[in-house]
């Protein structure tokens, strides 16, 4: 079983806190030494009291099923013999309500675009069928009720 670790810190500093006027700015810090500056998203909570320049639990959670995608994504074309030269990936989540009426990360769309070189060329059928597998494999999409779809058109 593996276990993944990660420290959140914030710092509360001069804000009087009990007026709700206090940054939401805090820090991610990873188990390889990495720190990366967090917030609120500033389309929850207004500046100053989020930072627009730091990633926000939303831009993070479809971040991290797009990451997970694409690992899977390279893995299995590595496996297939196709030399993938490059992959990008603008993933889109959509806010929406659940059924208690509660904000949720609705839906996600995948959308990568690769380059792919060598004399094995992958089919356009080949590619959605890798896609296919690491979305069935995804550890992260796993995890999640939200509904995520790879749009390869």
């Amino acid at each position: 079983m593996h276990q993944y670790t990660a420290t959140v810190r914030w710092e509360r500093n001069d804000a009087v806190f009990s007026d709700r006027r206090y940054s939401r700015a805090h820090v991610w810090a990873f188990d390889g030494g990495i720190e990366v500056a967090a917030s609120a998203s500033p389309l929850v909570v207004r500046m100053p009291f989020s930072d627009p320049n730091a990633v926000d639990p939303e831009e993070a959670f479809i971040a991290s099923i797009s990451s997970c995608h694409m690992l899977f994504f390279l893995d299995f074309a590595a496996q297939a013999k196709f030399v993938i030269d490059s992959y990008e990936d603008t993933a889109i989540g959509t806010m929406g309500k659940n059924e208690d009426g509660k904000d949720f990360v609705e839906s996600i769309v995948l959308a990568p675009r690769i380059r792919s070189s060598g004399p094995s060329q992958p089919a356009a059928e080949e590619i959605a069928a890798l896609h296919e597998r690491a979305h069935r494999d995804c550890y992260i999409a796993n995890s999640v009720k939200t509904a995520i779809t790879v749009s390869l058109g």
